[in-house]
């Protein structure tokens, strides 16, 4: 097989956020059709693959199941749970079965948010504004929490295999720290041969995690599952640049 020789591209990543969770990365120049399939395949693995943490359900004082209203507290325990999904974490772990308790306790008037959490230095809150629910004068609230490591989005109905106690509430997890990904292909050119691509890649996380660090890990989960192709052939030569 004659050895294979491309023109090296050139990868650039520029932020377009303060908090690195915006960035826009430009690949140039390569080969001709290399653009939609690198795009497509990083995109697809940013929004499904890339790993999180999230909470998979919930237990609150005095409520026995989601339909219930709590006294003292504005909020039925419907909102509660869809604002806990929109609370966003990130652990210190890389453990697959990962898993931790988390409270909220809330005595008197006063609007509840994700900052009020109780964690331990594993987890980090990255949006504690986020409002959770509204204490009135003379309620309180008291929930129970249980944040564990994923992939992608896990409904309700697979996370009650971890709600097996009377009272816990399983709730919709979505562990991908990804928002966004967008991508768009451009002509580009190497001395006088116009055919060749640019892929132009936007991407946007929740704070979780920055936006180069989802790119690179996405493009190295890539890899790791080509090489058992590549392990195929022992002597397929080297692509150089």
């Amino acid at each position: 097989m004659q050895d294979l020789k491309f023109s090296k591209p050139e990868v650039k990543v520029e932020s377009t956020s303060g908090d690195s969770t915006k960035a826009i990365c430009t690949i140039s120049p390569l080969e001709r059709g290399y653009g939609i399939t690198i795009g497509n395949s990083l995109r697809r693995v940013l929004l499904s693959s890339l790993p999180g943490a999230a909470i998979v359900n919930v237990k609150i004082e005095g409520a026995e199941h989601e339909f219930s209203t709590l006294e003292g507290v504005m909020e039925d325990v419907m909102t509660i749970v869809l604002n806990l999904k929109r609370v966003v974490l990130s652990v210190d772990s890389t453990d697959p079965n990962f898993e931790k308790e988390i409270e909220i306790h809330q005595n008197g008037a006063g609007v509840v948010t994700a900052s009020d959490i109780i964690h331990d230095n594993e987890i980090k809150v990255i949006n504690p504004d986020q409002v959770i629910a509204t204490v009135v004068e003379g309620g309180k609230l008291s929930m129970y929490m249980t944040v564990r490591r994923g992939i992608g989005y896990v409904g309700s109905v697979k996370n009650k295999k971890y709600s097996n106690s009377v009272g816990v509430i399983a709730i919709d997890s979505i562990y991908t720290p990804i928002n966004r990904v967008s991508y768009e292909v451009e002509k580009t050119r190497v001395d006088n041969d116009a055919d060749y691509d640019k892929l132009i890649l936007e991407v946007e996380t929740n704070g979780a995690v920055k936006a180069h660090e989802a790119l690179s890990l996405a493009a190295k989960m890539m890899i790791d599952y080509l090489s058992v192709v590549v392990d195929l052939d022992q002597t397929t030569h080297e692509i150089s640049f």
